[in-house]
């Protein structure tokens, strides 16, 4: 009775808080051409231009480069100064349950994960909530695009990308069904950070643990799939299989959560074994930096996830979480950021800039939150860089977006729609502040 009414009350603040701070309205398409002139703008390609101009029309960049250099036609054009300001592409944000999860602890905010071990069919875009509070905090940091994934134990399912300003999922998709999510069971109980935990004999089959009762299943599942794939036209559709058909035909990415050394091996091998096109490794660590060298033979790319965190062993290097990014790079493995809380996701472009003093130059440490992760994602070829002929997702702050003490974003456009940069937080700012000057005032 106690947890039904503690429940109760917090679902009733919830709708008090909805009373009080509502999404902002979605942006309408881009009308006419818009010119950002005199700022600083960073490509995101490694390249900075002083006192740039950036123009677009109907979505996509058509001219950057030195202002004065620019011979296009002003005529109708929404000119905005921004002199002295910085222009940078807009953060792409990967493996999040951003729109997922609204309250970790209240459950009928949370719809991120399906019952079962197998479940590659399950769509995680299906259950984006496009309403969510936390998506208007995070933008205004920037962040315009994510890939909202599902989380599980073995294969919890198919992940998608979003442009974070739309009214209901299907207006928000980026690129749909990007990606299967793969979580390789652990073989031995962990010792680091993370904590340890024994492995259980499964009941009936003695001296068997359950990892590889889990290899099993995958390799049941996987043997199924390539052997569906094979068929052009199969009888009856199995959902399951359909969905894994892309790995084989290079249209999705396999994204493999590993938290040990030897899981790493273990997982990138089961994969190539089957055939498996494209493969990420993600929530990677210094477990991953232990085996630099697979992931390098291999062409891996990293999705690094805990840099604001502490190191994973007792003898490790304090700043180690801090310097992989530098040191993935220096040996020439493609490195991306994620925030691995996604209510505090707005911390991404802070993590990147948190590299900046352990080895990657300020615009290294861009890319890996804007061109690093569109590569990853495979999107670079529309976004994650301020290029002719690309998507105009651009972000407008009056510092520098990676320093927490200078990002102030301005003006956010998402396809060159000038998006709501307004959140709750901005809101009841406003609303407390009026509440404190009217008082004042009496």
């Amino acid at each position: 009775m106690k947890k039904i009414i503690f429940i109760s009350i917090i679902i009733s603040a919830l709708y008090m808080l909805n009373a009080i701070a509502q999404s902002p309205v979605v942006a309408p398409s881009q009308k006419t051409t818009i010119i950002l002139s005199g700022g600083i703008i960073h490509t995101g390609t490694g390249d900075v231009i002083d006192d740039g101009l950036i123009s677009f029309s109907k979505g996509k960049i058509t001219w950057v480069g030195k202002a004065s250099e620019f011979k296009g036609d002003r005529t109708g054009a929404d000119v905005i100064d921004v002199s002295g300001k910085h222009v940078y592409p807009g953060l792409i944000y990967p493996t999040t349950s951003l729109g997922l999860v609204e309250i970790s602890g209240v459950d009928v905010t949370v719809d991120n994960r399906e019952t079962g071990d197998l479940n590659p069919n399950v769509r995680s875009i299906v259950a984006y909530n496009t309403d969510s509070h936390v998506t208007p905090v995070v933008r205004s940091n920037g962040i315009l695009i994510a890939q909202i994934v599902p989380t599980g134990t073995l294969l919890p399912g198919t992940s998608s990308i979003v442009q974070l300003d739309a009214w209901n999922w299907k207006d928000a998709i980026y690129r749909e069904d990007d990606g299967i999510m793969l979580g390789w069971p652990l073989k031995a109980p962990m010792t680091g950070r993370r904590g340890a935990y024994a492995i259980p004999q499964m009941p009936g089959r003695e001296g068997e643990s359950s990892y590889d009762r889990n290899v099993e299943q995958l390799e049941k599942i996987f043997s199924d799939a390539v052997a569906y794939n094979a068929v052009s036209k199969p009888e009856d559709k199995n959902l399951r299989l359909e969905a894994l058909k892309g790995l084989f035909e290079g249209t999705k990415t396999l994204f493999i959560n590993a938290p040990e050394p030897k899981g790493i091996i273990a997982a990138i091998s089961f994969a190539k074994k089957y055939g498996v096109k494209k493969i990420v490794l993600t929530g990677a660590d210094e477990t991953a930096w232990t085996v630099k060298d697979f992931l390098k033979e291999n062409n891996i790319p990293v999705i690094l996830g805990h840099v604001h965190a502490l190191p994973e062993y007792e003898h490790s290097d304090t700043r180690l979480p801090f310097k992989l990014a530098a040191m993935f790079k220096k040996e020439g493995i493609l490195v991306g950021l994620t925030y691995s809380n996604q209510a505090y996701g707005y911390n991404l472009p802070f993590v990147a800039g948190q590299t900046v003093a352990y080895g990657l130059t300020k615009e290294e440490a861009l890319q890996t939150v804007t061109l690093n992760n569109a590569k990853i994602l495979g999107i670079e070829n529309v976004t994650g860089s301020l290029e002719v002929g690309k998507d105009a997702n651009i972000v407008v702050s009056t510092g520098d977006i990676l320093d927490m003490m200078t990002n102030n974003v301005e003006y956010a456009f998402i396809n060159g729609r000038n998006i709501s940069l307004d959140n709750k937080h901005k809101q009841l700012y406003r609303r407390f502040k009026e509440k404190y000057s009217q008082k004042k005032a009496e």
